[in-house]
């Protein structure tokens, strides 16, 4: 292989030509002639026996080159490339220029990085609110931990009350016929909780273990089910179990055992520090989107809009990773919603234009202020990842060049020097 030139064909858009020398073209072509020689009926030959120069004599000289081109572009191609030393950002437009005794040269149409500028990014006008955590907003987190905590205990002595979780089956009629979704066995319902239609829990108080009862309501006239909606149901119900929810003591004997602390202020006063310093990075969060979207809009050049539809599968794809997490694959996902890739990948198109603006504006302002990404900034990112995806170093070091990781130390730097040299006002 060989790089023979590298052309301007269009704003932000180059054409490769490279050569690949007759003996490896010959090599390849007769390999796709061997691999496909039985697909072809020539008349006066079994199949799979014709020569090559027959084959080529009835179906065209160039019969084998696609096969042949498409097995020496994963070599060639990447080493051209390299060689150009372009930043390509798009898949390859790959044509046939010349072909002849020494070789066939190749073009390679491809979109590359654009090398835009931000006219403006010092000095750039955000507004935060002062963060201020009430003893109220620690006293929440405080119950939700004492909730967490707390255990069921079984209860056989009394009837069901307000609070208490039952068991039970229920069937539900209206109209004195059954309706879908209006069944189910030893369902689990905290009474008072407001799950059911109004007026349901409220006639289950009172009831116990082992009882049949019926529940009279009526669906509410804005019922999602149109079918039900503002209709009389009665439900026949049967209560398996009764459980009341005990929630330990906000105690030290408490803090000992869900935490580092020994007492009931230090438990809290890290509760605090914990909420502040969440709240801090959520307002850093809201400056850094009010910052990045006034840098966008000061981006002077032509981005390739093939980046906005790369950027784009991209989301969907990390679309997809997150319904695998959650059990559904996305076939699954678009039969049931109607969505199809495209209306996906339209749906993500605003981000991904943010995304790739940003990216780009930050790269800009990384290299005009001269930011760089030290030995010691790159390790301590490939620690963060690997504790937050809880790897071994070795293994996240193997699967991520650090060149990718200096590269998004950089943007992070970037991102942190816009904050630092914007005007934000503090909203108290």
């Amino acid at each position: 292989m060989k790089l023979l030139n590298t052309a301007d064909i269009g704003a932000n858009q180059k054409e490769l030509e490279i050569f690949i020398d007759h003996e490896t073209f010959e090599a390849e072509c007769q390999k796709a002639y061997k691999k496909n020689v039985a697909k072809f009926n020539v008349p006066g030959f079994r199949k799979g026996k014709a020569p090559r120069k027959t084959i080529e004599r009835l179906y065209g000289a160039g019969v084998f080159y696609e096969d042949a081109i498409n097995a020496i572009l994963p070599v060639a191609y990447p080493e051209a490339v390299k060689e150009s030393g372009l930043d390509v950002v798009s898949n390859p437009d790959i044509d046939i220029k010349a072909i002849d005794e020494t070789g066939i040269v190749l073009t390679a149409k491809v979109f590359v990085r654009p090398e835009i500028t931000v006219s403006e990014y010092k000095g750039l006008e955000a507004t935060r609110t002062a963060v201020e955590i009430t003893d109220e907003a620690v006293d929440a987190e405080v119950t939700r931990a004492l909730e967490q905590a707390a255990r069921t205990i079984d209860v056989t002595d009394r009837a069901a009350v307000a609070d208490d979780i039952v068991v039970f089956d229920f069937d539900g009629y209206v109209d004195g016929k059954q309706f879908d979704g209006g069944k189910a066995e030893k369902y689990e319902l905290t009474l008072g909780s407001g799950q059911f239609i109004p007026g349901f829990e409220d006639q289950m108080i009172g009831k116990s273990i082992g009882e049949n009862f019926d529940v009279v309501v009526t669906f509410p006239e804005d019922y999602h089910e149109q079918t039900l909606a503002g209709k009389p149901a009665t439900f026949k119900c049967l209560i398996h179990e009764i459980k009341v929810k005990e929630v330990p003591a906000l105690d030290d004997e408490f803090v000992k055992d869900v935490s580092e602390f020994d007492t009931v202020d230090e438990y809290k006063a890290d509760i605090k520090a914990k909420l502040t310093e969440k709240a801090e990075k959520d307002e850093d969060a809201k400056v850094d989107e009010q910052l990045m979207e006034k840098v966008c809009a000061n981006i002077v050049g032509e981005i390739p809009e093939v980046m906005f539809e790369n950027e784009a599968e991209n989301c969907v794809r990390d679309y997809e990773q997150r319904l695998r997490y959650q059990g559904m694959d996305l076939e699954t996902f678009m039969k049931y919603t109607g969505q199809t890739v495209e209306t996906l990948k339209t749906q993500f198109r605003p981000q991904a234009e943010k995304q790739v603006k940003g990216r780009l504006a930050l790269e800009y302002i990384a290299k005009a202020e001269g930011l760089t990404a030290t030995e010691e900034d790159i390790n301590a990112e490939y620690q963060k990842i690997a504790d937050a995806y809880n790897m071994e170093l070795d293994k996240v070091k193997a699967a991520i060049a650090s060149d990718a990781i200096a590269a998004d130390v950089v943007v992070g730097k970037a991102a942190l020097f816009l904050r630092e040299n914007a005007a934000i006002t503090v909203n108290e």
